[in-house]
């Protein structure tokens, strides 16, 4: 199961038009995929803590942000980039990635919109598109980087389907 994600994140874009196939690695549909699901229980926790339990938005976000990204480090450094360095040294340096990323963007971003006046699920969106592209940049080289990292990036050969 876990090869067969990456076979299938190759042979979707090796089938992209107009040249896209160049430019976007299996890694990027793989994490596209994986943080478009934990966005979704991002927002799922989000709005069971704040509009369900009534906790301030601060610490809902909190809560829900540290839960979605435990899990997208397991399943990025399982499925998408197949990792089997040491688990402590990765998992430190993604914690620094996510102490920048959550200081920027989920507070800097999505906090201050909201106290701009925007929705919280609203700002909750614009803080996760300014955060995919650090992320994936952060987790695809320095995160995960090194030859596991190139692993995760199968060559189709000629006669895949």
């Amino acid at each position: 199961m876990v090869a067969g994600f990456s076979r299938w994140c190759a042979a979707v874009v090796a089938r992209l038009p107009w040249g896209l196939n160049r430019l976007v690695a299996p890694t990027f549909l793989g994490f596209a995929l994986i943080n478009g699901f934990t966005f979704g229980v991002d927002l799922a926790l989000l709005t069971a803590l704040h509009g369900g339990l009534g906790l301030p938005v601060w610490l809902a976000v909190t809560v829900a942000y540290v839960c979605a990204f435990g899990l997208s480090f397991v399943l990025n450094r399982t499925f998408n980039f197949h990792s089997h360095a040491p688990v402590g040294r990765q998992a430190a340096v993604y914690v620094l990635v996510i102490i920048v990323n959550y200081l920027a963007f989920i507070l800097g971003v999505g906090s201050g919109l909201t106290a701009l006046g925007l929705e919280y699920h609203l700002s909750r969106l614009l803080a996760g598109a300014c955060e995919a592209g650090y992320m994936y940049s952060a987790m695809r080289w320095v995160v995960f980087r090194g030859r596991e990292a190139v692993r995760a990036e199968p060559e189709l050969a000629p006669d895949a389907p």
